[in-house]
């Protein structure tokens, strides 16, 4: 029998009036066709869902992994492809986590679901000195956890509820701070060689999964084990990033189609571009170099995926258009 994936109930909304109502409506299903249709896309295009994977999507309680489930959820129901979800919530044992609302939320989703509870909490505390940012140690604990969790449920790949906003910050990060040219790909080996990890959510903004979490009225709970870390790098290319968006409309887009479209000939990376063989061929090349002319700006370009030339009816079953 299948199973109906629905939210549970809300708690009591003030009634709006019948106009208010239906623009309500008529907005909050415009905001899941395109939530679905760049999920699919980038499923797509990236290949990250096959027959028969059984995906592990790591709900940590925040408003993107919420809408990462909720979005496979829907897009599974009419997927061109059967495959199988396993949500999991890693407890870390933080001070004043709502340890029963996930399983509560999970069960009347009706779901396969595993809540596995490890504190690294005391961990992260006992390691780092108090002030200081504590995401690397967290996140390398939560990684092997996960991994462990993976394995246990036979899933083959892990899904993140990394958006667009979140690969643009990383780019500008490892820009900023790293030195190198290196972003958050939306599929990639995990670092054991083991699983696959996939980002669907790659094409979508985080304003739209703001908007979706409230329409829908997730339990969210909020990672503290930071604590009020105002200073932390990301946070500050996050602020960045939404300042040139607003006094630059366009600006996201542009730079994430920029991700999209790599000339390694015209970077500096020996081990891309074999500079030390260049040789003149006498051949006309419209990717050579123009010496003496400015390099045109086509603004507004569309983000045009590399992995596919033409739409295809796979492409189509998964946008839900």
């Amino acid at each position: 029998m299948d199973v109906k994936h629905e939210m549970p109930p809300p708690e009591h909304i003030p009634p709006l009036g019948p106009a208010a109502r239906d623009r309500a409506q008529r907005e909050a299903l415009k905001l899941e066709k395109r939530l679905c249709r760049q999920t699919g896309q980038a499923i797509t295009d990236f290949h990250m869902i096959e027959a028969g994977d059984r995906v592990m999507v790591c709900l940590s309680g925040g408003k993107d992994s919420h809408g990462l489930l909720d979005i496979l959820l829907k897009l599974q129901a009419r997927a061109p492809v059967r495959f199988e979800l396993v949500a999991v919530n890693l407890d870390q044992k933080q001070p004043g986590f709502p340890a029963e609302v996930l399983p509560a939320y999970l069960r009347a989703l009706g779901i396969e679901h595993r809540i596995e509870t490890q504190d690294t909490y005391s961990i992260v505390k006992a390691k780092i000195a108090e002030g200081k940012t504590t995401c690397s140690l967290c996140s390398r604990l939560r990684r092997g956890i996960l991994y462990r969790v993976a394995r246990e449920l036979r899933c083959n790949k892990i899904a993140l509820g990394h958006h667009r906003d979140d690969m643009l910050q990383t780019f500008f990060l490892n820009l900023f701070f790293g030195g190198k040219l290196k972003g958050m790909p939306p599929k990639l080996v995990t670092d054991n060689g083991e699983f696959i990890v996939i980002r669907p959510l790659a094409y979508v903004a985080e304003q739209d999964l703001t908007a979706w979490a409230a329409h829908r009225r997730f339990p969210l709970i909020p990672c503290n084990l930071c604590g009020n870390q105002p200073n932390l790098q990301r946070q500050a290319v996050g602020d960045m990033l939404r300042a040139w968006d607003k006094q630059y409309p366009g600006r996201i887009e542009s730079m994430f189609t920029a991700l999209q479209n790599v000339v390694p000939s015209h970077l500096m990376d020996g081990a891309l571009h074999g500079f030390a063989s260049l040789k003149p061929t006498g051949v006309p090349n419209a990717q050579g170099d123009k010496a003496f002319d400015e390099e045109p700006l086509e603004c507004g370009a569309r983000a045009v995926p590399t992995q596919i030339t033409s739409k295809t009816s796979l492409q189509h079953n998964w946008s839900l258009s």
